[in-house]
Formats: C-alpha cells, structure tokens, sequence
C-alpha cells in the first residue's frame, strides 16, 4: 500500500514533511489499536489543522478548510469540500459532488446522499434525549440534491427529501418531503416555488 504522504503529494516526500510539520496536519490518527490508515484518492487539498483519523476512505478531489476533522468509519465520495472548523464525528457516509460549509457539525450514525449543500453553522443532531435515557443515536439522512440553509438546526433521525430545501435559521424537528421547503421555527413544511425546483449547481 503506497505511504499516505505519496498518495497526497507523489514522491515530494521532504514537501510532505514540511507542509504536515508546518501546518499541523494529521492524516491517519490512530484512534486505537490495529487501526488502518485512511486511504485517500487523487488530488487532495487539505488546510492547516486538518485532522483525519484512521479507517477513513475518500474519494478523489476532497477539498477542506482549516481546522477540519473527520473521525473514524467515516466514506467520502469524489468532489467533497468540507469547510473550515466543520466536525464529522464519524461511523458516518458522504456521498459526492457534495459542499459543506463552514462550522458545521456532523454527529455520528449522519448519512448524506451524492449533490448536497449544507450551508455555514448548520447543526445536526443524533440523541433526542441527550444523556437522560438509552436512546440509539442517527444523525440526519439528507436525500439526493437537497439544500441546507445556514443556521438551521436538526433533532436527530430527521430526513430531508431529495431537492428539499431548509431555509436559514429553520428548526427542523420533522421529516422533509421531497422538492419541499422547510421554513420556520419549529420548521413548516411548504410547496417548493416552482423556480427552486431545478438541481443545485454545486
């Protein structure tokens, strides 16, 4: 298996060296023992204080911003952008051609489907009862081509239908439809204007 510092950099192996040592960052944390190394595709771009962990698999094109973190058990499509200060806590999918803005919080058990936007601050979470009963923990399912507005926030098992959309600042406690809009606090549910019903241009 070729070194993760090859995979991201060829054979600049001193170029590698420096750029990790200089900007902190860390691809293959060992979170326990007889981890593996995450395996990364072509043409990564990773930021300062990015942190990836082990048992990671990405695909090809993965942009980040600066302060990234993607923990364990965690799939990532082609064409990702991730953005500065965002947190994927892991055991998690992403699909691709997919943009995540910054200071986003991913929990863990989120499942994010290929062609989705998820704007700046956007909250998701995975316990509806958090540290007060046993509760299985799921995060999100955000459907095919949905779009997530900035600021909105999600109670966990929540599942935005493909080409939904949630507008900024929304409380989403309920399922989105498909090509529906979701506005509000606690959020309701709206036609889609026949204008937005096109694919995000990501």
């Amino acid at each position: 298996m070729p070194k993760i510092k090859s995979l991201l950099f060829g054979d600049r192996e001193e170029e590698w060296s420096y750029k990790r040592e200089s900007e902190n960052i860390i691809v293959g944390y060992g979170y326990k023992k007889f981890s593996k190394p995450p395996v990364i595709g072509k043409n990564p771009l990773l930021r300062s204080n990015t942190v990836i962990y082990n048992d990671v698999t990405i695909g090809d094109n993965l942009r980040t911003g600066h302060n990234v973190l993607i923990r364990e058990k965690t799939t990532i499509g082609d064409d990702v952008l991730i953005g500065t200060n965002t947190v994927i806590e892991g055991h998690s999918k992403i699909g691709s051609n997919v943009s995540i803005q910054s200071n986003v919080y991913l929990p863990k058990n989120s499942y994010i489907e290929d062609n989705v936007f998820i704007g700046p601050c956007a909250c998701f979470t995975n316990d509806r009862y958090p540290i007060r009963v046993k509760y299985k923990l799921r995060g999100p399912i955000i459907r095919q081509g949905a779009s997530i507005g900035a600021n909105s926030t999600f109670l966990s098992r929540i599942e935005v239908g493909e080409g939904a959309m949630v507008a900024a600042g929304a409380v989403v406690t309920r399922n989105v439809p498909p090509w529906s809009l979701a506005i509000g606090a606690p959020a309701r549910i709206k036609a889609l204007p026949p204008k937005l019903r096109v694919p995000n241009n990501i």
